[in-house]
């Protein structure tokens, strides 16, 4: 579905100015009456850019297929405006100010950090606050800070995905079935999901597999480290054999290539490595250790042919690789939100999915109300050779592709929360 950005145009006459005007006004009303508009902000530029594409591919597949399945409820068609992040907090509440002025409803985002979706979602509040009738919401479809959900929960945001704390629960209840574990090194980048994901793993093995020796812990500067064979150096020292590990971009893959350098066989549990594009090619180029993460479903998947489907008509229609489902998810459940409240007011659109269970390319998910925390399936896999049976196809064009460890339900990985939701009209 093209986007058309701008109306603006030089004439040399008057007239043709005119008609120019009144033809840009009359569009701009036919759009306001036959859309609804969701505005994207992730990161468009600079160094992660190619991940805040994939992050904008799978929405705008998703609103061009509710689009093409009959749109909305009342007939009107969903319209995505993007908006680069530039992972910035104050670009992205720039870019917030910019969508509320060309009328968007809803912000979908999560690809620039867990600050900057906080920032976003208290300048949404403070934006409905003082405008009732003219409210936003945030749809977050990546930043997995439990705070979000927790205690800097917020009736204005809806995380889509299963935070750090429901990833890092899944990671050990497998660890809790593999006894050749047994030594673990914490190594992970020093800002606050990198420190996050180190607490939760100590915390969480250790309580499934007491038994466990946490032998060291270090933290790195984010994406300054150019050579991490200090910091294997280190990690062998102490005789581990795996690595607890958030590491993601370029933190992740040199970390690869220093281990394997130096023929270390180390196992690396993360939260979402596969999920990137070239992770896979760089571990197929180290070919040394084994790389498990956690995700709501993997390429290749057994049991999903839903999920099959969808990836091929994405690739088919986008030429590129899908990955994700739970950003595909995104304006899916908002359509169903909405054809549910039989409105497109916010208050009503939230309220709406609130507890909303839908059937996915994943299976049943739940969005839990008391939180707005969605509860969907975890999938521990590693990276693996092909070899006919656990690994049918390989990835990225290489022989590796994905191994399937362990499924769990949003039932087993689900946690409590310490939310304490402020409700429009509460004080």
């Amino acid at each position: 579905m093209p986007i058309r950005r701008h109306c603006i145009r030089r004439y040399s006459q008057p007239s043709m100015a005119l008609a120019a005007a009144l033809l840009c006004s009359t569009a701009a009303h036919a759009q306001g009456t036959d859309s609804f508009k969701i505005a994207f902000i992730d990161p468009l530029s600079g160094p992660f850019v190619s991940t805040g594409e994939l992050m904008r591919d799978h929405v705008q597949y998703a609103v061009e297929d509710v689009n093409a399945k009959g749109g909305l409820f009342n007939g009107a068609k969903l319209q995505l405006l993007q908006f680069d992040s530039k992972l910035s907090a104050q670009e992205s509440q720039a870019a917030l100010q910019a969508a509320l002025d060309q009328g968007a409803r809803v912000v979908v985002t999560g690809g620039s950090g867990s600050s900057v979706v906080a920032a976003l979602v208290q300048a949404a509040s403070r934006h409905n606050q003082r405008n009732p009738g003219k409210e936003v919401l945030v749809l977050n479809h990546s930043s997995i800070d439990p705070e979000l959900t927790g205690k800097a929960c917020s009736f204005w945001h809806f995380m889509f995905d299963a935070n750090t704390a429901m990833r890092m629960q899944a990671i050990a209840s497998y660890i809790k079935t593999q006894p050749g574990i047994r030594k673990v090194y914490l190594l992970n980048q020093d800002y606050a999901h990198g420190k996050q994901w180190a607490a939760y793993g100590r915390q969480m093995v250790s309580a499934a597999r007491p038994d466990i020796q946490f032998t060291g812990e270090m933290l790195h500067p984010i994406g300054r480290v150019k050579d991490f064979a200090p910091y294997v150096a280190k990690i062998k020292e102490t005789g581990a054999d795996s690595v607890i590990t958030g590491n993601w971009g370029q933190d992740l893959t040199l970390l690869l290539k220093s281990a394997a350098d130096s023929g270390y066989d180390l196992r690396y549990f993360n939260h979402s490595a596969g999920g990137m594009p070239g992770t896979v090619t760089s571990f197929a180029q180290t070919r040394i250790g084994q790389l498990t993460w956690v995700a709501e479903w993997h390429p290749g998947q057994a049991g999903r042919p839903l999920a099959d489907a969808r990836a091929q008509e994405y690739k088919a229609r986008m030429g590129k690789d899908f990955l994700a489902p739970r950003m595909d998810l995104v304006p899916r459940m908002l359509a169903a939100a909405m054809a549910k409240a039989q409105s497109t007011e916010p208050v009503k659109i939230a309220l709406a999915l609130e507890d909303l269970q839908m059937d996915t390319v994943v299976g049943l998910v739940r969005m839990r109300g008391k939180d707005h925390q969605l509860l969907l399936p975890q999938v521990v896999n590693t990276i693996a050779p092909v070899d006919g049976k656990l690994v049918k196809t390989g990835w990225e064009g290489t022989n590796y592709g994905f191994r399937t460890d362990a499924v769990y339900t949003p039932e087993q990985v689900e946690l409590p929360t310490d939310c304490q939701m402020k409700r429009p009209g509460s004080r």
